[in-house]
């Protein structure tokens, strides 16, 4: 089981929020368990030693059926996940507050869906045009030339 731990990073939606984004398949409730636990880092006193404000996420993605099997590959490369894994887990417990941490939960689960919805594009290798190929010959002549210039020079 694979653990993705808070980054710290900032939201990358550019402040959109989630309509800016195309529409990702709903996730059905069974494949999803959240669990509290304590303590949460961050300030709170002695209060924090008693409250479960720690969210970690698990998200059942192998049997899930509204990703294909290239999207589950996809999403378990991304998340660090072993082959034969069953679950993603997403801890979050930056905040204090067990509403921000089950916010922050399912924004990073709803950002590694995005991020590995859809296959990168194939590199299709091309051949050098000839004008390349011309330019290429004549700067390595160009440097050529400058290196001989810099020998010593025989007295015949």
């Amino acid at each position: 089981m694979k653990t993705i731990r808070d980054s710290g990073q900032s939201d990358p939606s550019n402040g959109r929020g989630d309509r800016a984004h195309s529409a990702l398949p709903e996730i059905p409730a069974e494949f999803l368990q959240e669990e509290f636990y304590r303590p949460a880092s961050g300030p709170g006193g002695q209060h924090v030693n008693r409250t479960e404000t720690g969210v970690r996420l698990r998200f059942f993605f192998r049997n899930c059926p509204v990703l294909s099997e290239g999207w589950k590959r996809r999403l378990a490369e991304a998340a660090g996940a072993e082959p034969d894994e069953e679950t993603i887990v997403i801890l979050s417990r930056n905040s204090r507050s067990l509403k921000q941490n089950r916010e922050e939960a399912f924004r990073r689960l709803h950002q590694l869906l995005l991020q590995t919805r859809r296959a990168p594009a194939l590199r299709r290798p091309t051949k050098p045009t000839r004008a390349s190929k011309e330019r290429r010959l004549a700067s390595k002549s160009r440097r050529s030339a400058l290196k001989r210039s810099r020998s010593a020079v025989s007295e015949e």
